[in-house]
């Protein structure tokens, strides 16, 4: 997921993805430990969607305060 689209999400939905996220990567990372992955680089993809929504809300956040 693009930058360009995480800024233009709401906060709701921006928490509500990154459960998803998260929830997706568990299971990656588990399907991985058991029968590698076709294209492990998915996991790589994931996390860093993760981190990027992370860093938005962040930055919401701190732009209220």
């Amino acid at each position: 997921m693009k930058t360009e689209v995480i800024k233009e999400m709401t906060t709701e939905e921006l928490k509500e993805r990154l459960t998803e996220e998260k929830k997706q990567s568990a299971k990656l990372q588990m399907n991985h430990a058991v029968n590698p992955l076709d294209n492990p680089g998915v996991i790589g993809q994931t996390k860093k969607t993760i981190a990027r929504i992370q860093t938005e809300l962040r930055k919401r956040e701190l732009e209220i305060k």
